[in-house]
């Protein structure tokens, strides 16, 4: 059984060496910088605000938006209902700031054929006239810098960049085990996205010219979700997504265990969906989880069978191989550091303490990452935010349940995401 043990540890040493070029890659383009245009060339813009539900940053992040350093743009916000408790959120805080660059609808046409999401961006973008250039989408969990829009903007200047796009970074601290588990599994994502050009919602800007011409909005209005499809339908019309490194955008929020698979088992679901290179991310799971888990096996059979010296190996190569990951891991953590800091958010200190919890978690990452891509693979009915949709195919989305969104709906604990 050693030389199964041996072969299974070369191939995790030739993953972890393909993994550390992956990064590096993704360290490299960190220090790009695209040049921010000039106020006279940036284009009037629609910054749309898709609400269910008041989300815990709520304030913060319409705060934030409404006090961009950017000369002509407008937020556009779209309520699921007025009924709804995020727009009394809203109301208190625009009369606070006393700011006139924004417009509040709630949603009129609940489309049965795809998220509700989708239903207020169509509805929003539909309702623009011509003189607005760009449409920036943002989530209500992104609390954006003063030169986000400015930023996200810029880069739409080279004719061949049809959407750019940040990533989310989350806290590895907190009450709740769940949001360490989240923390984990998304610094690999956000190196995954960067790699595979897949764009995040919450923070995106596309051309409206994009949006037309590309057949976006139809499609849309057929699908669960809006951002992973974007790659694939703008590479079809030789136009690329721009990932803007300094937009990696800090998510303070929590949460808890059973609520973060769910949640993982929606964005899997959506990038089997979606995903241009789908079985990529299959593969990856098996190589980053299955195939080390093979030495835990391993190590069960030999230490029942009495073959103490395998048993010892498997499990020196696994306890190895999760330490390299989270080595990994904290490397990433120093490298985005510097673009959390210059927004002025904070950052973790990495104690040893922390460190500790991020080895035990990182195996506990794993278990609950594969449970959740298991799941995703057969996922016919989805329940979100009270809405409950039948998915039969990519553009076979059935809204099958709805109820507009009420104070009674948000979670007890203030701080975990809805």
């Amino acid at each position: 059984m050693n030389d199964f043990v041996v072969s299974i540890s070369k191939f995790l040493v030739s993953w972890l060496v393909i993994q550390v070029s992956i990064i590096l890659l993704f360290l490299w383009s960190l220090n790009s910088r695209s040049k921010t245009l000039p106020d006279e060339q940036l284009p009037k813009t629609a910054v749309l605000l898709c609400l269910r539900g008041a989300d815990p940053f709520l304030p913060n992040c319409l705060t934030s938006l409404l006090q961009q350093n950017y000369p002509n743009y407008d937020v556009k916000l779209i309520i699921d209902s007025e009924q709804d408790p995020a727009w009394q959120v809203v109301s208190d805080t625009i009369n606070q700031l006393g700011v006139t660059n924004y417009q509040i609808n709630h949603l009129r046409s609940i489309r049965q054929t795809c998220s509700l999401k989708c239903s207020s961006l169509i509805q929003a973008v539909s309702e623009l006239d011509e003189s607005y250039k760009v449409v920036a989408l943002v989530d209500a969990d992104t609390i954006v810098h003063s030169n986000w829009l400015r930023e996200l903007v810029s880069p739409l200047n080279n004719p061949s960049v049809g959407a750019t796009t940040g990533n989310r970074w989350y806290l590895p601290t907190g009450r709740y085990w769940g949001s360490l588990v989240r923390y984990i599994w998304n610094v690999s994502a956000v190196v995954q996205m960067s790699l595979y050009g897949i764009p995040w919602g919450g923070t995106l800007a596309i051309k409206t010219e994009v949006l037309h011409q590309t057949g976006l909005l139809e499609k849309w209005g057929q699908a669960f979700g809006e951002d992973t499809m974007i790659r694939s339908v703008l590479s079809k019309h030789n136009l690329k997504v721009k990932f803007v490194p300094s937009l990696i955008m800090l998510n303070q929020e929590e949460t808890d265990l059973p609520s973060l698979r769910y949640w993982l088992q929606r964005q899997l679901m959506a990038s089997r969906l979606y995903h241009p290179l789908w079985p990529a991310v299959v593969a990856d799971t098996v190589l980053t989880i299955l195939l080390p888990h093979l030495l835990i096996v391993v190590m069960v059979l030999a230490w029942f069978s009495g073959d103490g010296n395998t048993a010892t190996l498997a499990f020196l190569w696994y306890v190895i191989y999760i330490l390299a990951l989270v080595m990994l891991m904290i490397i990433l953590e120093l490298s985005i550091q510097p673009v959390i800091r210059s927004q002025g958010k904070p950052v973790i200190e990495l104690s040893w303490p922390l460190i500790w919890k991020m080895i035990i978690g990182m195996p506990f990452t794993h278990w609950i990452y594969a449970i959740a891509m298991f799941r995703s693979l057969d996922m016919p009915t989805v329940h979100w935010r009270g809405v409950t949709y039948e998915v039969q195919g990519s553009w076979q989305i059935r809204l099958k349940e709805y109820h507009p969104y009420q104070t009674k709906d948000q979670p007890s604990d203030r701080q975990i995401s809805l």
